[in-house]
């Protein structure tokens, strides 16, 4: 079915939505399993889930081109999926197995894929960003007309190496886009008792780079921003800054009992502006798809995610040996 047109904006088609439903779905499911996992001791260290931000990486992917790179913080697992990683792959590094993409060593915030472009996956808050120009800076070498999405959160907006990447980025008009994932709470600190600026995407304006702000409950809305910033740095405009407004229901990370914020404040936002029920709601109501349609997506995606569980469990565990391997020295 192709894309429509309406009031002279295109439509986006049944199978479109289908395929952000899945993949939202895909997700959420994949991080509920996740957290079972983990309160079951089959995932240690840290573990940081996206549950309620998924509109934010399936619609930039949806921007996305051949060749296009990602970078993003701890809270990785959503941006590994949205790009094509094997879920089987991720959850077996997350329980620290050799079927793992960084076969075992890696764990929850440090595994990477050269075959997807996802360069991490980066523990220490504002790390990746700078690192990203890097990514952007290579491509801008090269002239091949990729951009480096580059994620990070509110929290890591107060970074000073955030500041030096943008000078840096608008001087060399580096071909990124910086993706501020806002999801109102750095760690456990409000945005508006953390932040001095309402709006970050406008701290870019010392600098000369452009930016808006974006609604990250609504898939196309995302969309539609990633390609417009995209467009810019594929023009040789240098870099953009996607301030993405959306929220984790979960705590910081699975240690967090998140006593900050009321369960009423978060039913609020699950029950009126989930990014999953929004898409729902739009197959139900275009006729793109049934009740049983969707139950069975559901189904299969929880298969999937099952397996890739079973998959993690009957992996074995690195042998010792892989201690003196992948390091410099």
């Amino acid at each position: 079915m192709a894309a429509r047109k309406k009031q002279g904006k295109t439509e986006p088609s049944g199978e479109e939505l289908l395929g952000y439903y899945r993949e939202m779905l895909l997700i959420r499911r994949f991080e509920e399993k996740a957290g079972q996992l983990y309160g079951m001791g089959l995932i240690g260290g840290f573990c940081h889930l996206y549950i309620g931000q998924e509109a934010v990486v399936v619609g930039l992917e949806a921007a996305a081109q051949e060749g296009d790179k990602r970078i993003t913080s701890y809270r990785d697992h959503g941006h590994m999926l949205a790009c094509g990683m094997d879920p089987r792959g991720v959850m077996a590094e997350l329980t620290g197995r050799i079927g793992g993409y960084s076969r075992g060593k890696g764990g929850s915030m440090h595994m990477f894929s050269r075959e997807k472009e996802f360069y991490g996956g980066h523990g220490i808050v504002g790390a990746q960003v700078p690192l990203g120009a890097g990514l952007a800076f290579a491509d801008r070498y090269r002239d091949n007309g990729c951009v480096t999405f580059t994620y990070f959160g509110e929290g890591a907006a107060n970074q000073g190496q955030v500041y030096e990447t943008f000078n840096m980025a608008a001087l060399w008009k580096l071909p990124v886009v910086f993706v501020i994932e806002n999801n109102q709470y750095a760690m456990g600190t409000a945005q508006s008792r953390s932040t001095s600026t309402p709006e970050l995407y406008t701290r870019g304006a010392a600098f000369g780079i452009k930016g808006e702000t974006v609604d990250g409950m609504d898939v196309l809305a995302v969309k539609a921003a990633g390609l417009k910033a995209a467009r810019h740095c594929r023009a040789g405009k240098g870099p953009y800054i996607l301030e993405v407004k959306t929220y984790r229901y979960r705590g910081h990370s699975m240690s967090d009992p998140a006593k900050y914020r009321t369960r009423e404040e978060v039913q609020k936002v699950r029950q009126t502006h989930d990014a999953i029920d929004h898409v729902r709601n739009l197959l139900l109501k275009g006729g793109h798809a049934s009740e049983e349609d969707l139950k069975a997506i559901d189904k299969e995606v929880k298969a999937t995610v099952n397996e890739a569980a079973e998959f993690a469990r009957q992996s074995p565990e690195p042998p010792l040996e892989e201690l003196y391997t992948d390091i410099y020295a």
